[in-house]
């Protein structure tokens, strides 16, 4: 299997072509055209020679019926791309199959808005109009991570078409051929021009930093690290240009006393362990008020102990391995850190004897620890380990969940209703499930707080980082 580059309408090769790995077992999937400063320069160029074409940004017929026409496409070839994204990223079958469904979802959502996008006028003065009315802001450039690359390429390619935006994409390398694989269906189509959407992949980083310096592009959306987004901040400010950020996070499960333990705890165990805990809103702590702190610790453990590690294609399994050997190596090693220095050490995970030692595979670790300036409290660790706290009351709960430089998830279990909002709201993040985790919908805006992010993706405000807003004045007069 391969993939190539798409711009300005045609796909192109490459002197250069990088290896896919399955991190489930190293086996060899395909390989993917390597590029760089130049693939991605051609492709600014080229979505820069579309934006100015009105038959697109002027075009919202045309964008919206290429979105449903792309989401056909999708909806027909929907089990062999989730199973190529099980293969190429490694989480869970089932996982793969809603990410899909999902991303389907969004397309057809943002189908939608793409032919309504309104602004607003207002009469300031007799006879006197002020217009203001929403554009596309140019030419946007995506650089897409491999945790979950179907729903994270829609939500910001979808609103960035409705939007009347052209569009240059970089695909993590990880999963650099399914992404080509999520697009081929959109690339065929007849109606869309060359150059509105484009694709470029590499392994290093010069084509990205180009689309981060280039004064041509207006928009960048970018998903992964707080650190690597601050760095995108510094880069971007000679340019200026709109900023879509999701970094980093933290989330807090928030658990009373009045909880259901036994039916949470399995629930808790799968927040934490979702793409084998490398998704920004898995849950990391678990802070618990005291008098059940210790059927957590029980209850808990054992959720965690009866996942099932294994290849993804395999039904039976829920946890796969991590996207790849340096990263479990990293995440191994951070991990390892924290069990040396907790409080006590409740499940050692590690890597798996046998067979699945040839992936890049972490069982789950389960740790407590009262101090919440720990590093392994404070620090985005990618992977699967989940850090129990406990609390008195309502107060000291909020201020170790809001102990942190994140803010882009968390959730409150209790029965009660009042306490659940009450919480919710003095909670310093962008989202807040009530009895529930990991919760996204198309129709629903996601983002973070502090260094979690800037802007919102999915739901109508996503529209907002791929437009601008004119104000067009006329004195017309008036009759008399």
């Amino acid at each position: 299997m391969q993939s190539q580059h798409y711009i300005d309408g045609q796909w192109t090769s490459t002197d250069r072509w990088t290896d896919s790995l399955d991190p489930a077992s190293g086996e060899l999937i395909g390989c993917f055209a390597d590029g760089g400063e130049a693939e991605a320069e051609a492709a600014v160029a080229a979505a820069a020679r579309a934006f100015n074409d009105p038959q697109w940004a002027q075009n919202p017929r045309l964008r919206q019926q290429l979105l449903l026409e792309w989401a056909a496409g999708l909806k027909a070839r929907q089990e062999q791309l989730a199973q190529l994204l099980t293969r190429e990223n490694g989480k869970a079958l089932a996982q793969s199959r809603g990410e899909i469904g999902g991303a389907i979802s969004e397309i057809l959502y943002y189908a939608g808005l793409a032919r309504h996008n309104p602004g607003h006028m207002l009469e300031v003065a007799p006879g006197e109009f002020s217009s203001m009315l929403r554009e596309p802001a140019g030419v946007a450039g995506l650089i897409i991570p491999w945790n979950a690359p179907a729903v994270l390429l829609v939500r910001a390619l979808a609103p960035a078409i409705a939007a009347g935006c052209t569009v240059v994409i970089k695909p993590a390398p990880q999963t650099a051929l399914f992404n080509a694989a999520m697009l081929e269906p959109l690339f065929a189509l007849p109606g869309l021009p060359a150059g509105a959407v484009n694709l470029f992949a590499e392994s290093g980083h010069a084509g990205a930093a180009h689309l981060v310096a280039s004064p041509r592009v207006d928009v960048l959306s970018f998903t992964g690290s707080t650190a690597t987004g601050q760095r995108i901040m510094r880069d971007c400010a000679a340019t200026m240009k709109k900023l879509s950020l999701e970094l980093g996070g933290k989330s807090c499960c928030l658990v009373f006393e009045d909880a259901d333990i036994a039916a949470i705890a399995p629930k808790l165990a799968a927040a934490a362990t979702i793409i084998s805990g490398q998704q920004c809103t898995a849950a990391r702590r678990v802070l618990v008020h005291a008098s059940r702190f210790a059927e957590m610790k029980t209850a808990l453990s054992a959720a965690l102990g009866q996942i099932r590690l294994g290849n993804g294609l395999d039904p039976a399994n829920n946890m796969g391995p991590l996207i790849d050997w340096h990263s479990r190596d990293s995440v191994e090693r951070r991990i390892g850190e924290a069990l040396d220095s907790c409080d006590e050490v409740l499940l050692a995970g590690g890597r798996p004897q046998g067979e699945l030692s040839k992936g890049a595979f972490l069982a789950p670790s389960l740790i407590a620890h009262r101090d919440s300036s720990a590093f392994f409290c404070q620090e985005e660790i990618f992977g699967p380990l989940l850090v129990l706290e406990s609390f008195e009351d309502e107060t000291e709960a909020v201020a170790r969940a809001n102990h942190t430089e994140f803010g882009l998830s968390a959730s409150v279990w209790t029965d009660q209703g009042a306490r659940a909002w009450r919480v919710a709201r003095a909670l310093r993040n962008g989202t807040v499930w009530l009895n529930d985790h990991n919760r996204l919908f198309a129709e629903a805006e996601t983002g973070g707080y502090r260094k979690s992010g800037l802007g919102r993706l999915h739901g109508v405000d996503a529209l907002l980082d791929f437009s601008e807003l004119k104000h067009i004045y006329q004195n017309v007069g008036t009759l008399g």
